[in-house]
């Protein structure tokens, strides 16, 4: 009985049954790149936070809005990771360039190649969390809608 030869590094990320680490999304997060982010993404990503008043979808924008975020955090360390079927959990802290501190939870769910379709990324505390999204307005202000994120404009309501 021949042996399979083993899975190389990129390889086990493609692969739905060996994605327990989730390094593509730690690496994206290290190379601060919007290569780096889309490598991970298929074509119709969705991206929903607590910093963004609507989900952003598509890989393109998607991946504007990773590397302009993973350029905010002066550090991000991901404390604890856990895979149940498609989905990943993914417990983190982090620091701002401006020394805002942060913690929160991203989920990833995968498709069957091991693509990222869907991220929710949940920050806390609220503070930080519009701090993070005001920012984020400001510095992709000219490359993506400014609606998707909080500013001294944004009418906010209970009514949903």
């Amino acid at each position: 009985m021949s042996q399979k030869p083993a899975l190389t590094a990129d390889e086990q990320l493609l692969n739905p049954r060996d994605r327990f680490s989730a390094g593509d999304w730690k690496s994206a997060f290290a190379q601060r790149t919007a290569a780096g982010f889309a490598d991970a993404f298929a074509e119709d990503i969705v991206l929903e936070a607590t910093t963004l008043t609507r989900p952003v979808q598509g890989r393109e924008q998607v991946t504007v809005v990773m590397a302009a975020a993973s350029k905010l955090y002066k550090s991000v360390d991901f404390t604890a990771t856990a895979t149940v079927g498609a989905k990943q959990y993914l417990e983190w802290v982090a620091e701002a360039h401006a020394g805002v501190q942060f913690s929160g939870v991203t989920v990833l769910t995968r498709d069957p190649t091991g693509a990222i379709v869907h991220v929710a990324i949940h920050h806390r505390p609220m503070a930080a969390a519009i701090f993070f999204s005001e920012t984020m307005g400001k510095s992709l202000r000219d490359e993506l809608d400014p609606t998707y994120f909080l500013n001294e404009h944004t009418a906010y309501s209970s009514s949903g």
